[in-house]
């Protein structure tokens, strides 16, 4: 059983698939491992790690030759992956509901390629699986870093300072959107010392804000999302719920220093959270990041990749967030896909051997067919 690690292709992408740690495990485990030369550098992974902890590292073409699993952080375009062997897995980050080239196309080239994909993004939120779970591990890092993007472009500090000139007040930090990013990001900004406060149509957050010391905003008496909670994300809000929302975001947004922005609901464009009138009732210097900005934005007016001025207000939209954090990033997605894969090493066959619950969720493509449910309804 060879395992390949390639180089990822993506402009700007600095995480790897693999790191030293990972690419041991998966020896004891009995597979061979090669690793695309440079695939770790951009994460601080030099080849000599890699070769020190076990692996080959050649070209992309040798790496590949004869690949039983292709490791990835984004899907690698189709037309890459020549020579490996015949039904491989691609066990990578798919993006299938992306537009264009770089995703439901790239998943059908898989299946054209008579390739086996495997969308690590869609892992069933189940006990199980937690260690699996690439979202988590990633939004985790991602909420962190949007706080720090936050404070680097805010004109001000974050804690109260009391000094022989003055009093400096704490900076007012709202989080929209209380998931694994949310939760990061509320005790990020705690602990810089700003007043954090966070808002979700998810009822059962309540508690979750209030346990990291931040203050719940919250709809009352009116009903809420369709699904709420289910598979541990919100779904679609009721008109009365977005009206009732709306009326409350407007009065507490216009208080604050920095909105951080982290709803996503699966498969659909990102909800609009924050209008542009909203933005203009904050203060010049105040600062939105939005962290949904890859899949249409939160917030009216950001830009995938860029930082931007509307109404005195830095709307920051910074890509890939969590791979710009790239070591810690690779480190903890390598241990997913290590996990995922261990879990279902079959030491008889020397190859994992997938369960149906786990193995039908994440399968998009197998013997030159899309046949994953999700992308056939």
């Amino acid at each position: 059983m060879k395992i390949a690690v390639v180089r990822e292709q993506a402009a700007g992408e600095r995480r790897v698939a693999a790191t030293p740690e990972t690419v041991k495990k998966f020896i004891a485990l009995g597979a061979a491992l090669a690793v695309e030369a440079g695939a770790g550098a951009a994460a601080s992974f030099a080849d000599a790690d890699y070769a020190a902890a076990g692996a080959t590292i050649g070209d992309r073409a040798a790496t590949l030759a004869g690949a039983d699993i292709v490791l990835g952080v984004q899907g690698p375009d189709p037309a890459s992956l020549a020579g490996v062997a015949p039904g491989a897995w691609v066990v990578a980050g798919l993006n299938p509901f992306g537009a264009g080239e770089h995703g439901r196309a790239r998943v059908d080239g898989y299946a054209a390629a008579g390739l086996e994909a495997l969308a690590m993004e869609f892992m069933p939120r189940i006990t199980r699986a937690q260690s699996m779970d690439i979202l988590s591990s990633q939004s985790n890092l991602a909420g962190y870093k949007s706080v720090l993007d936050a404070a680097a472009e805010y004109g001000r500090a974050f804690p109260m300072m009391m000094t022989a000139a003055g009093t400096v007040s704490a900076a007012r930090v709202f989080v929209m959107g209380v998931g694994v990013a949310g939760l990061q990001a509320i005790a990020t900004a705690r602990r810089l010392g700003a007043q954090v406060s966070a808002t979700d149509v998810r009822s059962a957050t309540k508690e979750q804000i209030q346990s990291l010391g931040a203050k719940p905003i919250f709809v009352e008496n009116v009903a809420g999302i369709e699904g709420e909670g289910s598979g541990g994300y919100a779904g679609e809000m009721s008109p009365e719920y977005q009206a009732a929302q709306a009326e409350l975001v407007s009065a507490h947004i216009a208080k604050q220093d920095i909105v951080i922005t982290t709803a996503l609901i699966p498969g659909r464009p990102a909800p609009r959270l924050v209008s542009d009138a909203q933005l203009a009732s904050m203060r010049p210097g105040s600062v939105v990041v939005d962290l949904a900005v890859e899949q249409g934005g939160n917030v009216e007016g950001a830009v995938a990749g860029e930082v931007v001025e509307r109404h005195g207000v830095k709307i920051v939209g910074h890509c890939n967030v969590a791979g710009r954090l790239p070591a810690d990033a690779s480190a903890l997605f390598s241990r997913n896909l290590y996990n995922f894969l261990s879990t279902f090493w079959d030491k008889e066959q020397g190859r994992p051997v997938l369960d149906a619950e786990i193995g039908d969720a994440i399968r998009l493509t197998r013997d030159g067919k899309v046949v994953n449910a999700r992308l056939l309804s």
